[in-house]
């Protein structure tokens, strides 16, 4: 079957790359989120070990907090936007990247025009034959 061009398969096949090429980006960020989460553990780490210290080195603190806030807030936000695109695919909602609408329209018109093809060609065989026994009356 061609569709806009595009045979079946080779569009199945685009189709299949582009989804495998954004999964592994939605994974590769995943995978920057992990480092960030051991960067945080590794700060907090750092100010308690500072903080349980008779004297403290304030600046050292700052810089540790400064680093843990900074990546408390690029977790937070790559956290945030993997749930935005998780609710939309799970909604049914259009987002960036997703043909599933656009397929499933198409495959419902096609659907359609199945039916219709199969309907019409009852009704032509229901014509024929009220025809025939017409002509033979």
């Amino acid at each position: 079957m061609v569709l806009l061009g595009w045979t079946e398969k080779s569009g199945v096949q685009t189709e299949a790359a582009s989804c495998l090429l954004m999964a592994n980006e939605r994974l590769r960020a995943l995978e920057e989120v992990e480092k960030e989460i051991a960067m945080i553990l590794q700060c907090a780490g750092n100010i308690v070990m500072e903080l349980s210290k008779d004297k403290h080195n304030a600046s050292h603190l700052d810089r540790q907090l400064v680093q843990f806030q900074s990546s408390v807030n690029r977790v937070e936000n790559e956290l945030s936007s993997q749930i935005r695109y998780l609710t939309q695919v799970a909604t049914g909602q259009p987002h960036e990247g997703s043909t599933y609408s656009t397929r499933k329209d198409c495959q419902m018109a096609l659907n359609r025009a199945e039916y219709t093809k199969v309907k019409l060609g009852e009704l032509g065989r229901t014509c024929e034959f009220m025809l025939e026994q017409q002509q033979q009356t």
